[in-house]
């Protein structure tokens, strides 16, 4: 604590701020980004963007907009590009904005009020709004279960989101920043929200706060990204911290949700020679709607019954891929006696 004490007490009065931005080819979204900020009531200090192996010149599109530009010669991933960006800031508040993201016109604003009224808080981040640009099911769903999840979490948070997040320069400085072993869009902020609570900072989602994302996922897309770059190094970052939170996507009802999709997998097959067992299938998906009833009362008040119907068998899915990833990362922790270090995760 006594490093948290001395690097609160010189936080100086006057709050000024950088905006850090990696960009890696997003075309007409970033576009759409950097008007957002420009459009906002409150301008920034500076913004930053930083292309990290960019080929479809997106960067050329910060020019327009007055932005000092860093460049990465090669793709090595948010992590670094965000590192790098806040090496150059000389904002004492860093807000790291995703390229695929616009904010609202009072975003600046929230962010330095939140500040000014809690001169103790080390970090904060806000979520996606419920209305996602992208209109297919794919990403609304996706977005819409984003946005539910970090709306219905802890408001003093356990964990950081760089979407939209924004950090005191000097913790950020002295936590070193992003864990540039992620190589890849992951859990990099997840990871530097658990160092921010260890080293006893306080971190706050702001649920007033929010973006709109301009993605659209696909199958293919999404299932890569939450299997290989969040639940499988997620789970790897629980084992070796030794701790899974109740917050967020880690909550009870997650993990009760898990244990009873993997059985049902398990068991529905076996009907088939067993009839017996169709009662605790049954019994499992009883307890699976009702763990579940507050996310898909959501979903139905915001895009009606058949559109929440159509995201039961996926929000199970994403239950089911979970535990597999769960199962993966701990059959390597035991392999591997203590646990994967920070390189390998």
């Amino acid at each position: 604590m006594g490093i948290t004490t001395a690097i609160m007490d010189t936080i100086p009065a006057e709050l000024t701020i950088s905006i850090i931005i990696p960009v890696h080819n997003a075309g007409d979204y970033f576009r759409n980004s950097l008007q957002s900020i420009a459009d906002s009531d409150s301008p920034p200090l500076e913004i930053i963007v930083v292309a990290d192996g960019d080929s479809d010149g997106s960067w050329r599109i910060a020019k327009e907009f007055g932005a000092r530009i860093l460049h990465n010669p090669e793709s090595q991933g948010p992590a670094r590009a965000r590192n790098l960006g806040a090496r150059a800031a000389v904002g004492n508040i860093l807000l790291f904005i995703d390229a695929d993201i616009t904010i609202p016109r009072n975003a600046l604003s929230q962010v330095a009020a939140v500040f000014r009224g809690d001169p103790g808080l080390a970090a904060l981040f806000g979520s996606y709004d419920d209305e996602p640009q992208a209109t297919d099911f794919l990403s609304q769903y996706r977005n819409l279960f984003h946005h539910y999840v970090h709306q219905t979490a802890c408001e003093e948070a356990s964990t950081f989101w760089s979407g939209c997040g924004a950090i005191r320069r000097e913790v950020f400085t002295a936590l070193s920043g992003f864990n540039e072993h992620y190589r890849q869009p992951s859990i990099e902020d997840i990871e530097l929200g658990y160092r921010l609570r260890t080293a006893g900072y306080r971190i706050r989602l702001v649920k007033e706060l929010k973006v709109k994302h301009l993605k659209r996922w696909g199958m293919i897309s999404l299932l890569r990204a939450d299997f290989f770059y969040r639940a499988l190094p997620w789970t790897r970052l629980i084992l070796r911290e030794g701790r899974m939170l109740n917050d967020l996507n880690l909550k009870l009802s997650s993990r009760l949700s898990v244990i009873c999709v993997c059985l049902l997998t398990a068991i529905l097959p076996a009907t088939v020679w067993q009839p017996w067992l169709a009662a605790p299938a049954a019994f499992l998906v009883t307890v699976l709607l009702a763990l579940n009833w507050g996310l898909y009362c959501f979903f139905k008040d915001k895009r009606g019954l058949l559109f929440a119907l159509r995201v039961i068998p996926w929000n199970w899915l994403y239950f089911l891929y979970s535990g597999l990833a769960f199962a993966i990362g701990l059959a390597e922790h035991r392999m591997n006696g203590a646990g994967c270090g920070a390189k390998s995760c």
